[in-house]
């Protein structure tokens, strides 16, 4: 695969902006997690009614916005099933992008990140266009590139509901210029549907394609399963456990070999998620703190640098970007 001249040779995906230190997916999260090191603003894209683009983890919106607390909205509280899976709650594809703007972003997992739970209620929801706006204003400001990295969250669902993700996607990336092999910051697209990302093959940029660590995806882990994904896609984002295995005690394994395999088939490897937190960690790196404490994070990291991969997707920029410091000190 071409890799972009301004590509770092292993790169720091923010997930989700900087989910740690501010609520996912805000543009405060976005902005942190750049200045944090970050090569890349990751974000995950679902639609509005009016066929916005906008990012949210998931199409339901209720843990992750004050929706559920605003009475105007009480009778938007739906159930639908989405990539197979029953949910109850609020959707983005029901509300108007105006009717959208008008909630706030609240804290996933406050058990875990009870710091975020105090910017409930301050960060509005933002559109793509907006994140393509802070990946050119945060380049700016650091002086090298801070792309961008979209996923196309659910496309098969959207799709049935006549939303589809990839028209207004490629449409927006080719009015900003972040089109074709030479974009104005770069840029990486993701999906675990492969026919999501066949349908974005005309945009020239590089295509990730997300594997869980479970079935079908392990049918993608061998040399002729990573030969087919080559053909549609130019990187693939495992599991983390698909890179180093995870030992029956939930200590931290071996590498696997997906590595070198996929290298072989001319992708690159970006697994996800690094998170420092005792919850997330393997067991053998766990601190004596609680579950929200950090454990030995540099030393998750160590393994998967060790074991070659070419990205990885995290939480904790600042934590990502000293653990890849460090490692290239130690060359």
């Amino acid at each position: 695969m071409r890799r972009n001249k301004r590509q770092p040779e292993t790169a720091i995906v923010s997930h989700r902006g900087a989910p740690a230190h501010r609520p996912e997916h805000t543009l405060a999260s976005y902005r942190l997690g750049a200045r944090h090191g970050g090569d890349f603003i990751e974000t995950d894209l679902v639609s509005t009614a009016d066929g916005v683009l906008v990012a949210r983890h998931e199409p339901e919106i209720g843990g992750t916005t004050d929706v559920s607390g605003r009475p105007e909205f009480a009778d938007r509280r739906t159930t639908r099933t989405v990539d197979g899976v029953e949910h109850t709650g609020w959707f983005a594809q029901d509300f108007t992008l105006a009717e959208l703007k008008t909630l706030r972003a609240v804290e996933r997992i406050p058990d875990v990140r009870p710091d975020n739970a105090s910017y409930d209620g301050e960060f509005a929801v933002p559109t793509l266009e907006e994140i393509i706006a802070l990946a050119k204003e945060m380049t700016a400001e650091l002086g090298r590139p801070v792309g961008i990295y979209p996923e196309t969250k659910s496309p098969a669902h959207h799709e049935a509901a006549g939303l589809g993700l990839e028209e207004p996607l490629a449409a927006a990336l080719r009015e900003h210029g972040l089109a074709g092999p030479e974009p104005e910051v770069p840029v990486f697209l993701q999906s675990f549907e492969s026919g999501s990302l066949k349908k974005l093959a005309g945009l020239e940029v590089p295509l990730v394609f997300l594997m869980e660590d479970a079935e079908p995806w392990h049918r993608f882990t061998s040399g002729e399963g990573l030969a087919e994904v080559a053909s549609f896609a130019h990187a693939i984002g495992p599991d983390k456990g698909m890179v180093v295995a995870r030992e029956e005690d939930g200590s931290l394994g071996a590498p696997t070999g997906l590595v070198e395999a996929a290298h072989e088939a001319g992708l690159l490897v970006h697994p996800y998620t690094f998170r420092s937190e005792n919850r997330f960690l393997p067991s053998d790196l766990r601190s004596e703190g609680g579950e929200g404490a950090y454990g030995s994070f540099a030393a998750e990291y160590a393994a998967f640098f060790a074991a070659g991969v070419d990205g990885v997707f995290t939480d904790f920029s600042r934590h990502a970007f000293l653990a890849r410091e460090i490692h290239a000190e130690q060359g």
